[in-house]
């Protein structure tokens, strides 16, 4: 064999040598291009992942701290004007500056119930109308329980004024809504003027806060008969008052007019009706700023005759009787006789004597668009309920009052 046969010997075994060599690093460096494809895919993956539950864990906290911000901006917001309100409270005016000073808030000869009212609404800020509750009363609130319910989480749609004895000592928790709620008081006794002087000056101390559109009179022996949203809603839905007024022939009715009262109030003006009255803001202002006819009330209108029963109900006839619907929303029973109506104790408290009282009658109601429709709900709040219908009320309260526990 020649030397050129030997090294092509050589060669050809070289390449079948080789040729095993080269697929096996050919193989393995495929196997390596795949695992470093997979590491660096995973990598990515890996990566992505991290940043994804990064942002999902961020997030929630965004929005509790968000939340939080909002809550106790609202909070703030809610603590500064209950602290406002109870300032406009502690003053130490007399009626007349009293008086003298809801005068000057705004003038009920406007063609507008309030001009504060509808500046606010020309200048497109928010508004939100309120009802203010006036509660008279000669000590305390026996069913302040049952309010308390009743006005739970409607904050900021109603005020709440106490007019009590000055010798009564309160003990309201802070909880409640009747908490350092009362106004500066004075004594009051049972059929003589100092019981107007007692509504007046209630009515005075709501009108300090101009968002108070509505103005509701109660006792201590009253309770709600809706739930506080169909109140609200039937309140701030017409341009109408609600005081009763009407003409009694009787010796209760007419019998008690003074003719000593002629010529400013004939006794073909003369007028009886409920001492508990809702009414708007422009005729609240009315009856603050009247003082001729309250002058004549206060001198003649003594035992037998009321001054309670006859003033509100003959002035607003007399001046301003398109503004009233003529009847009041508070039901009492005057079918027992007395000079008191009747009162109702535990056993009276039941879901059928309710809704009795609720859904008695049909009356019309006109809403503020002047549609006059029928409705089924023609008293909103009951009297006199005693201290021990506390418990049966609480009771059937969600059922057929519409709030409570």
């Amino acid at each position: 064999m020649g030397i050129t046969d030997q090294k092509s010997k050589k060669e050809e075994e070289h390449l079948l040598i080789s040729k095993p060599v080269r697929l096996i690093l050919l193989h393995n460096g495929n196997h390596v291009l795949r695992s470093l494809f997979f590491i660096i895919g995973f990598s990515i993956g890996l990566f992505l992942c991290l940043q994804l539950k990064a942002f999902h864990m961020s997030a929630p906290k965004t929005h509790q701290t968000l939340w939080s911000t909002l809550l106790f901006n609202h909070s703030t917001t809610m603590e500064i004007k209950r602290e406002s309100q109870t300032q406009l409270l502690q003053h130490n005016m007399t009626d007349q500056e009293l008086f003298s000073k809801i005068s000057s808030l705004s003038s009920p000869s406007s063609s507008s119930s309030s001009s504060w009212f509808w500046r606010r609404h020309n200048n497109d800020e928010k508004i939100v109308v309120k009802v203010a509750f006036m509660f008279l009363t000669g000590g305390g609130l026996p069913l302040a329980d049952l309010w308390d319910k009743f006005f739970e989480g409607h904050e900021g749609f109603y005020s709440i004024y106490v007019h009590t004895n000055p010798s009564f000592q309160e003990h309201y928790p802070e909880t409640s809504v009747f908490y350092s709620r009362r106004i500066p008081s004075q004594a009051v006794y049972w059929g003589t003027s100092t019981m107007v002087d007692a509504e007046r000056r209630l009515l005075a101390n709501a009108l300090l806060d101009e968002s108070n559109q509505r103005f509701v009179l109660l006792s201590d022996s009253c309770i709600p008969l809706f739930n506080f949203t169909t109140i609200y809603d039937y309140l701030t839905g017409t341009n109408l008052s609600y005081i009763g007024s009407f003409d009694d022939p009787r010796t209760p009715g007419r019998g008690r007019y003074n003719p000593k009262m002629y010529p400013q109030i004939n006794i073909t003006h003369w007028r009886k009706g409920s001492q508990w009255f809702e009414t708007t803001r422009e005729l609240a202002l009315h009856i603050i700023e009247d003082t001729v006819y309250y002058k004549i009330f206060d001198q003649y209108c003594k035992p037998p005759c009321y001054m309670d029963e006859h003033y509100i109900p003959t002035f607003v006839h007399m001046l301003h009787g398109e503004m009233s619907a003529n009847r009041s929303l508070t039901w009492v029973d005057w079918s027992r006789a007395g000079p008191h109506p009747a009162r109702f104790i535990w056993p009276d408290v039941t879901d059928e004597f309710l809704n009795r009282i609720r859904f008695t009658d049909k009356c019309p109601y006109y809403g503020k668009d002047s549609e006059n429709i029928t409705s089924s709900k023609c008293v909103l709040f009951a009297r006199k309920f005693t201290k021990e219908t506390l418990e049966p009320l609480l009771r059937i309260s969600p059922l057929v009052l519409g709030f409570g526990p």
